[in-house]
């Protein structure tokens, strides 16, 4: 196995992106909790983090880098699909933010195989950088997204425009996805006659 370089950066930017539409998003699910939550939550992602970084030794292989950028990957297309389908609620609030704890868990870990498995500086470079103009793009998209509700179409409610983000969250979600898969050369190995 292998990773693809110019694949990777593009999904890269297309994951970044994903995070830049999120941005707003986030605070109006997130209304519904109890700011404790937070702090617990806080401590759990620390602990995974702790956890996680215990175990580099056995995980810190490009297998295994691939299928937890694909877990992680899996999980925001589930949260996307879970809101799309029950979108209001201290439950739905309560697993998105969880569901982001565990992706966020794996945040350390992933840049750190990035670096390892990614190691020339130009390449290190590009991939920076299609990570910042990934997210600059889906902040510029997302407020754009919200004055055009607002503006043009007059919905001024803040849960329906996050809810109608959402489909294009999904859209998004797919792609990264799709590109990951693609980023890296998985091989064949034939069958011994």
């Amino acid at each position: 196995m292998k990773i693809l370089p110019r694949y990777y950066i593009r999904y890269k930017g297309v994951n970044s992106f994903y995070t830049g539409l999120t941005v707003g998003a986030v605070f109006t699910i997130y209304s519904a909790l109890d700011p404790s939550i937070f702090s617990i939550g806080g401590i759990l992602l620390a602990v995974g983090m702790l956890v996680i970084a215990r175990y580099y030794e056995k995980i810190l292989n490009l297998r295994s880098f691939y299928l937890i950028s694909m877990l992680v990957e899996l999980v925001m297309l589930f949260l996307v699909t879970w809101y799309l389908l029950f979108p209001y609620g201290y439950a739905t609030a309560l697993l998105v933010y969880a569901g982001y704890q565990v992706t966020f868990m794996f945040g350390a870990y992933l840049v750190r195989a990035e670096t390892i498995f990614l190691n020339k500086k130009t390449i290190l470079s590009w991939l920076d950088m299609a990570k910042q103009a990934g997210y600059l793009a889906g902040m510029l998209v997302s407020w754009l997204f919200y004055k055009i509700l607002e503006k043009g179409l007059g919905l001024i409610d803040h849960s329906k425009e996050v809810y109608y983000l959402h489909w294009l969250l999904l859209l998004t979600e797919i792609t990264v996805i799709f590109l990951l898969f693609h980023s890296f050369e998985k091989k064949r190995i034939s069958p011994k006659i």
